[in-house]
């Protein structure tokens, strides 16, 4: 048991030597880590090299400096790989990219916060920085509000407190009582947009993706330059090709298109923050159709 004990404590070590690294410090000192993990300079410094011996991290030869290595790189490649939204809206997202011009992204909800699975970007729209793999907040983006659409109301107040509704702009919706009105416009035109909430001269439109059961598992976006998306002119054309590639991946996933609500999410959620099961929100058929209202359905 103690043995146990003992490795378990080592994993839980190197792991927080790593994610030392993804906190905006591509680069660091042996003191840097020791600092930020608080853990003694001699265990840290074992950690490291049994790390770089493993390619999890290496070290610059004139800086001294650690950064990360090529085998997170190699493990999140066939963790991306193997997820059935990628494999789903990886060449639709890049044909999007490419025939509009602006970014094509795609993200599911992990825990309280979104998780980009992939993104292409288009000639008017160019990033410096890979978003694949970074987290962004719900409450603050287009592809955020797609996916909150699958919680119930309490459900969202319960994974994210008001008081954690950072504001990041002016436009930021920073209540709950603004937050689910923004909703309930999202499910009945079926997609969502941003506004420069989350950073300024951005936007963005998006729409959510479901499973073969009706539950929304992902969303995708079109976004960019505020003057590019420019959605006082073209929100029309861009939601229509967010929606219809939101449900081109839906089919591809088995959703076969609007029955029975889902019941809404309540319950306790699973190892990946996920309930177990999500409200309709539902503001579209397959295509971008509209649904028919709860009570005049069969």
């Amino acid at each position: 048991m103690a043995s146990d004990q003992g490795n378990n404590q080592s994993v839980e070590r190197a792991v927080a030597v790593l994610a030392v690294f993804q906190n905006g410090h591509p680069e660091l000192r042996v003191s840097d880590v020791v600092r930020i993990t608080g853990l003694g300079t001699s265990t840290t410094s074992r950690l490291l090299a049994t790390l770089e011996s493993l390619d999890y991290v290496e070290r610059d030869s004139v800086s001294g400096l650690y950064r990360l290595g090529t085998a997170p790189i190699t493990l999140g490649g066939v963790a991306v790989n193997h997820h059935p939204v990628h494999r789903e809206a990886r060449q639709l997202a890049q044909e999007l990219a490419a025939r509009l011009g602006l970014g094509a992204n795609v993200a599911i909800r992990h825990g309280a916060a979104l998780f980009y699975l992939l993104n292409f970007e288009g000639r008017l729209a160019p990033r410096s920085t890979v978003l694949t793999g970074q987290r962004k907040p719900l409450h603050a983006t287009g592809l955020g509000k797609c996916l909150l659409l699958g919680l119930a109301p309490q459900r969202r107040r319960d994974l994210l407190p008001e008081a954690g509704l950072t504001a990041f702009t002016q436009a930021t919706l920073t209540s709950h009582a603004a937050l689910d009105a923004e909703l309930e416009a999202v499910a009945r035109r079926g997609y969502a947009t941003e506004v420069e909430e989350l950073a300024h001269g951005r936007s963005c439109v998006a729409a959510p993706v479901r499973d073969r059961s009706g539950h929304i598992v992902a969303a995708i976006s079109i976004s960019g330059p505020l003057s590019t998306v420019a959605l006082d002119r073209r929100e029309e054309e861009l939601s229509r090709a967010a929606v219809e590639a939101a449900d081109s991946v839906s089919v591809g996933l088995g959703y076969v298109g609007p029955r029975a609500a889902p019941p809404a999410q309540t319950g306790h959620a699973d190892g990946n923050g996920n309930g177990p099961g999500e409200a309709d929100g539902r503001g579209r058929g397959r295509q971008g159709h509209p649904r028919a209202p709860e009570g005049s359905r069969p």
